[in-house]
């Protein structure tokens, strides 16, 4: 087991997501100077300086000209990648990284250990040795049901960050609009991007616009995950390519969706702005259909260093269940030969014949029902990992609280600070062992989101507790790993979110410090 020795009656000063380990020093810690040195590798000192300008208004600037004891930062070559180690005392403070992205999250923790005394600025006497639990620490950010600009991606991507997250999934397309730029079909985007849920005005990233995303992610550490959805939520594919969809299948299901949510009946050949799911398909076998896959799929791999490729695969109602499995199968295939990474959604680890090592991603409950454990079960059986996305415990446009404006609530209801906290991965499916587990993501879908201002409302605090479900040690395997320590730690965290302007919730479930408040 690891350990932690608290500093004092409470566990509040330790960062989020919980370390590995944590010591508590002696003495009073390092106290900050008005121009604080910073010295060794540079990579991330900008990235530093900001961090530590915003959370102390301003009062501590860091410098590389200035003389005296400061922070020393470093990257060594170990076998762990992404792990740190940081001591802070009297005499300074040193970061060391086992790579960059390690150095990297050793100055979020950094960052998060300020605090302010009677006597200035400091950071504790402490020593913090830190390694992920999983590889892949994701959060999915839906820009298809309403589209976001570049600028509000690029916040999302920072505010991960800096909760150690390092793989945004982009769920690009669905039934309301195609949001990526495909050059071998620029149909798609001329044809099936304008529109949004409600009637919001849709858009989409140019290659460019991608490429800047993706630079910017990489910066710090993250690794895009395109996810083009197929073989349902593609009734915008169908306004560009009619040829290769199938009319709306409207099913009981659909006209009770559209009259709880006062949505729209989907009708082919007319943009969707409604919010109904599993009514749409690809038109499975045809020629036509298979060289469109192929073209979107080479198009998108070449846009994308990383080494995933989402192809999504859920909620597939509309599709004959022997079709489906022959698409995802060869979608998983025509992944796979433009050099990526299949990734899916976990029913069509049900296919007989995916590509071996094809990725599923478990959107069901954090107890199983319908069989969903099962098919993600598949994805193991054929060499493949899985990503757990518990909808009732890490999908963010769950409303957190039953009086929320924003938010759904068909996962089991309300899902709050507690409850997103209060799960361990190990544990949601039976036969899957930890080594099976590529990871755990949190999702924000936006049938109700809208503005940047409504993802910082819905994501915060909760995006935390997944933060150190896919960061920290096991439950049971540190002492404070635990929802009252957790609750502790984050409520000190307020300081800091509202000096890098997130519009968090203020949720009564955390004892905020009120730092900052106004």
């Amino acid at each position: 087991m690891t350990g932690t020795q608290p500093r004092d009656a409470t566990t509040s000063a330790w960062p989020v997501p919980l370390p590995r380990d944590v010591v508590a020093g002696e003495g009073p810690g390092f106290s900050l100077r008005a121009r604080t040195a910073v010295t060794g590798d540079q990579t991330v000192v900008g990235i530093l300086m900001n961090l530590v300008s915003a959370r102390t208004d301003g009062e501590i600037s860091l410098d590389s000209t200035a003389t005296g004891p400061g922070i020393s930062l470093a990257v060594t070559d170990a076998d762990t990648p992404d792990s740190y180690r940081l001591i802070a005392s009297a005499e300074g403070v040193e970061v060391t990284g086992s790579d960059a992205a390690g150095l990297f999250y050793g100055i979020q923790t950094l960052v998060q250990l300020i605090e302010q005394t009677d006597d200035g600025w400091r950071i504790p006497a402490v020593e913090i040795t830190d390694a992920p639990r999983f590889a892949y620490r994701g959060v999915m950010l839906d820009v298809a049901r309403h589209f976001f600009p570049v600028e509000v991606v690029l916040g999302v991507i920072d505010r991960a960050a800096q909760l150690k997250l390092n793989h945004l999934h982009l769920h690009l397309t669905d039934d309301q609009g195609w949001r990526i730029e495909i050059p071998s079909r620029p149909e798609l985007t001329r044809f099936a991007s304008g529109t949004a849920i409600g009637g919001d005005s849709g858009g989409f990233y140019t290659a460019e616009d991608y490429a800047r995303i993706v630079a910017y992610a990489a910066a710090r550490h993250m690794t895009v995950v395109p996810e083009i959805d197929l073989p349902g939520h593609t009734h915008a594919v169908g306004l560009a390519y009619p040829d290769i969809v199938e009319p709306p299948v409207l099913s009981e299901h659909i006209r009770e969706v559209v009259e709880a949510y006062g949505s729209t009946i989907p009708l082919a050949g007319e943009p969707y702005e409604g919010i109904a799911v599993g009514f749409s398909s690809l038109r499975i076998g045809a020629p036509t259909t298979e060289a469109f896959v192929t073209d979107v799929v080479a198009d998108l791999a070449a846009m994308t260093p990383g080494p995933y490729l989402h192809v999504g695969g859920d909620e597939a109602l509309g599709t004959d269940p022997a079709d489906y499995a022959a698409f995802v199968s060869l979608a998983s295939r025509i992944v796979a030969d433009a050099g990526k990474v299949p990734v899916m959604w976990h029913e069509a680890g049900a296919a007989s014949d995916l590509h071996p090592g094809t990725v599923g991603q478990y959107w069901g409950f954090v107890s199983p029902t319908d069989g969903m454990d099962e098919k993600a079960r598949g994805f193991v059986t054929r060499g493949g990992r899985v990503i757990l996305s518990p909808a009732d415990a890490v999908y963010l446009d769950m409303k957190d609280s039953a009086d929320s404006e924003l938010g759904l609530t068909w996962a089991n209801g309300v899902t709050s600070v507690e409850r997103a906290y209060a799960w361990e991965p190990a544990s949601v499916l039976d036969g899957v062992a930890e080594s099976d587990i590529l990871g755990v993501e949190a999702a924000l879908w936006t049938e109700t989101v809208r503005t940047a201002a409504d993802i910082d409302t819905l994501v915060f605090p909760r995006i935390a507790a997944a933060a150190e479900a896919a960061w920290s040690p096991a439950t049971g395997e540190h002492p404070l790993r635990s929802w009252e320590s957790f609750r502790e730690r984050v409520g000190r965290l307020e300081g800091l979110w509202r000096a890098l302007g997130i519009g968090f919730r203020r949720s009564p479930e955390i004892p905020w410090s009120g730092e900052g408040a106004s």
